[in-house]
């Protein structure tokens, strides 16, 4: 191969298109005869529906429709699960819209269709609902208590609760010289795209077609389960993808307005439009985190760990919705880290309250284990005397432990195994880049601030779900195009199947355009979750483009009528001693023969996942009198097997730190007694800003190719976050240490930092 494309910080293709005001989002999308949708959410957390009157807001000038669940004549569906669908969930799943009682505030009431938002707007403030307000359940303490029911047919609020567990834990702490038990709490926040959520939906009963446009992330899930919804044939649903602003996790899930967007549509017979406002964005769209750990280690006098106990409740708002399971679980799962944990049990539990429902959030689970597990070993490292990188260092996985079998700590995954890599390596990189031995945190600052640094280590695992798909097709014209059934939510999927196809075909990558998501362009397709995408649907990519160049060879035989075993191919063309035949022109052959020049092809892992792994480490300082903190320095190294493009490597880990940094200082969704969301606009729920931002360090090591794919690669999408609340805590512990500070809990706002040292006597 004469051009070299993988491994290469290209410029991104899609940037181009994105940045001159040509993308094409939801909103930007325009169909004749479209009308707006407008959605009457509940202003109660708790409540009874004793009637809705909607014939003020029907009679309006510019109204098409109105609707509530009285007026659907056939059963609404419930949204299903797609991951971590426990026994016990069946019992808290939502309808789209409100039947006798709503559960949380923003849960969909009614529905209003207007010529324009405008009118729709105004047409819900017509809408006349009696509720009957019911107690409210805010914490997981109530919830557990279960006073009050939030879904009485289940006669509990438990969503369900399970235990697991590796070694005799017991034993473990029976036969310790040290243990310790603490108490940590992660706050709720949430995605919080700058783009929020939009569908439009075309319903043609008669043809019969229900095309949604704006759909992303995991659309042949979506696809089957809405076909079932609405009783359609699978062939006849067509998720459309639009470029989008911004997912993280949260965006392309089934939501109530996956299913009223259509309904909407079937009964106006033309296309509708819904786009969120940012207070619905805030109030209805997934949260995610919100866990309370309660943690203890047992380790000997010299730092080396035994065993871990713990119990993780995890708050699920008033439903389980589609992947809201996999928060909890995956903390628990997560919770001994990278290290030699030879006993572990966990207590793993679902409460349900009056909240906005969970899903994911950009390492889920896995931002909340670490920071716990990392605080917890930053107070053995003190109580034991021991440094807290050294104390690392004596309990990270090496070499020779790995693979490592975790055990089953997610009921349903048997086999969960660490593949290979070099932990210790990782930190040690760290280290050296900081200048970990050389800080002095009793240095004199002058400046009426204090300095701490703190690190955390991380494992994160990659590329679950199933097979992805790829197809390749050259043209007569030159050009070359790949269709997979990948989304894109913005990670760079365009330029990084370009880079793959064009090294493997040995062609100018700019020849290339990539077609994504859409169910349309491919007959299967997984999506894009859990940092697979370069793994999936690169590796199909890569299979298809050598299935192509086989294709390719066998049209030039056919061309000049010889053995297809003579012939090779080089530089984007098949060749015979000095003749050539180029893509291009055997693409005009095959036309000739009634056929394309194209190739298939299904990249399948067998659920094998690799593992990223590394740590961070963060420099701050915080003013006593303020307890304002600033993040001066912050570094992380992550090993990712292979990176196909650096620049977006690089992209996603300062991008993943600077979200990481928000969820530890800044987001939070604060909710009253009265189940009411006190952060519902962005004066409130506040977000990173470029003004503050550090100086960041992101070293991407490419030492440990994975096993599981041709290519070696890993994800390399939550390595940026997943540990930043566990370094960014440990260095406010190490600079708050004079005052016996204990930093257990999330956001580190300066009010309770400023509460900490007061009940401190500072």
């Amino acid at each position: 191969m004469t051009r070299t494309y993988i491994g290469k910080p290209v410029t991104r293709l899609e940037d181009r298109r994105l940045l001159t005001g040509a993308g094409n989002y939801i909103d930007d999308v325009k169909l004749p005869g479209i009308s707006t949708m407008a959605i009457l959410r509940s202003p109660y957390a708790h409540a009874r529906i004793q009637s809705i009157d909607l014939e003020s807001a029907r009679a309006m000038e510019g109204v098409i429709d109105a609707f509530c669940a009285a007026d659907l004549d056939a059963q609404l569906p419930v949204i299903p699960l797609r991951l971590a669908p426990f026994d016990g969930f069946e019992r808290f799943l939502q309808r789209p819209i409100a039947v006798d009682k709503v559960r949380y505030v923003g849960e969909p009431v009614a529905v209003v269709i207007a010529e324009d938002r405008y009118v729709a707007e105004d047409a819900l403030e017509l809408i006349e609902v009696e509720f009957d307000q019911l107690p409210t359940i805010s914490t997981i303490e109530q919830a557990a208590a279960g006073n009050t029911l939030i879904h009485e047919a289940a006669g509990e609020n438990m969503g369900t609760r399970y235990t697991v567990a590796r070694g005799n834990a017991r034993a473990a702490f029976d036969d310790a010289a040290y243990t310790r038990r603490e108490r940590f709490v992660t706050n709720r926040h949430g995605a919080v795209p700058m783009e929020t959520r939009g569908l439009i939906a075309e319903f043609d009963p008669e043809a019969p077609l229900l095309r949604l446009h704006g759909a992303t992330k995991v659309n042949f899930f979506n696809r089957r389960h809405l076909a079932a919804a609405f009783d359609l044939p699978e062939t006849s649903v067509e998720l459309i993808e639009t470029d989008v602003g911004g997912g993280f996790g949260a965006r392309g899930e089934l939501y109530p307005e996956d299913y009223l967007v259509p309904i909407a549509s079937r009964r106006t017979g033309g296309p509708v439009k819904w786009i969120e406002d940012r207070r619905e964005n805030l109030t209805a769209t997934n949260h995610s985190r919100d866990i309370v750990c309660e943690l203890e280690i047992a380790a000997t006098a010299e730092g080396e760990i035994l065993g871990m106990r713990a119990t993780v409740q995890g708050d699920m708002g008033a439903y389980i919705r589609t992947n809201g399971g996999v928060v909890p679980s995956k903390a628990a799962q997560f919770l001994p880290g990278p290290y030699r944990v030879p006993s572990f049990s966990c207590d793993v539990q679902f409460l349900v309250t009056n909240k906005t429902p969970v899903g994911t959030f950009r390492g889920p689970g896995r931002f909340e284990a670490n920071f716990c597990r990392e605080r917890m070993l930053d107070m053995m490292a003190d109580d034991l005397g021991i440094d807290p990188a050294e104390l690392r260092q004596r309990n990270l996985l090496t070499p020779r432990d790995l693979p490592y079998r975790i055990g089953e700590l997610v009921p349903g995954d048997p086999d969960a195994t660490l593949d290979r890599g070099n932990y210790p390596a990782a930190l040690e990189h760290l280290l050296n880049e900081c200048g970990y031995a050389d800080w002095d945190p009793g240095a004199e600052t002058g400046d009426g601030r204090v300095r701490g640094m703190g690190i955390a280590c991380f494992i994160e695992s990659s590329a679950a779900g199933p097979p992805e798909s790829a197809r390749i097709t050259v043209f007569s014209n030159g050009g070359v195009e790949i269709r997979t059934g990948a989304s894109s939510v913005g990670q760079g999927t365009e330029t990084g199947l370009a880079q793959i196809c064009a090294e493997f075909l040995d062609i100018d990558m700019n020849r290339i355009d990539v077609l994504h998501g859409s169910t349309t362009l491919v007959g299967i397709g997984g999506g894009t979750f859990h940092s697979r995408n370069t793994v999936m649907a690169g590796n199909a990519t890569r299979t298809a483009a050598e299935a192509l160049k086989d294709r390719a060879t066998e049209l030039a035989a056919l061309r000049w009528n010889c053995d297809a075993r003579d012939l090779a191919y080089d530089d984007g063309a098949v060749h015979q001693d000095s003749d050539r035949l180029t893509l291009q022109e055997l693409a005009a052959f095959a036309e000739t023969r009634g056929e394309m020049l194209s190739a298939d092809a299904l990249f399948d892992n067998e659920k094998k996942m690799s593992y990223s792994y590394g740590a961070h480490a963060a420099q701050i300082a915080i003013d006593i009198a303020t307890g304002v903190v600033e993040v001066e320095r912050y570094w992380l190294t992550e090993e990712i097997g292979r990176a196909l493009n650096p620049a977006m490597v690089q992209g996603q880990a300062i991008g993943g730190v600077i979200q990481g940094l928000g969820g530890t200082f800044l987001d939070h969704f604060v909710y009253d007694e009265d189940g009411q969301l006190l952060t519902g606009s962005l004066a409130d729920y506040l977000l990173p800003t470029t003004s503050e931002l550090p100086d960041i360090t992101a070293i991407a090591l490419e030492n440990s190719p994975s096993e599981f794919n041709p290519m070696g690669f890993k994800g390399a999408g939550e390595g940026g976050i997943v540990a930043v609340a566990g370094a960014v805590g440990n260095a406010v512990a190490q600079a708050l240490k004079p005052y016996s500070v204990s930093i257990n809990e999330l956001p580190l706002t300066p009010d309770r930092l400023r509460k900490l040292l007061r009940g401190a006597g500072a």
